[in-house]
């Protein structure tokens, strides 16, 4: 018996699976806790957008920062890769706090925001619970 052959089968199994966020999520949240993630992802795509789109020209050195966290905000509206845009959505925040000379509560806050809805996940009103969420298997009485 190879000494790591565990590890190959365990991969294999892993990667068939279609559904990575089942595995990362245990459920969507539905409901008011549904309509309280949804609420966040609002308010952290507002904040992204508003920050990318006003006030910033194209010859800021950290435009790439904020174009980033606006493509984010987008992807966190939409529910669509939840935990992976608001990561980076987080990290950027942070990066954006650290090399601009304004006030960083802000952006500390909406990085704050990002990392929660990393932690807690989409909801169950998000493209992701449509494309990775359970299912409902119904079997009818003929």
């Amino acid at each position: 018996m190879r000494p790591f052959g565990f590890l190959k089968f365990a991969f294999c199994r892993y990667r068939r699976s279609r559904a990575p966020l089942q595995r990362l999520y245990s459920n969507f949240a539905n409901g008011w806790p549904g309509r309280g993630l949804f609420l966040l992802r609002l308010a952290a795509f507002l904040f992204l957008i508003e920050h990318c789109l006003v006030g910033r020209s194209l010859h800021d050195q950290n435009v790439w920062l904020f174009a980033l966290a606006g493509v984010a905000g987008i992807l966190l509206l939409a529910g669509l890769w939840t935990p992976i845009a608001a990561a980076v959505s987080a990290i950027s925040e942070i990066g954006i706090a650290i090399r601009t000379g304004e006030n960083p509560s802000a952006y500390l806050l909406a990085a704050a925001i990002a990392a929660g809805l990393s932690l807690l996940g989409p909801g169950s009103w998000s493209v992701d619970a449509r494309l990775f969420g359970r299912r409902r298997i119904s079997i009818e009485d003929r």
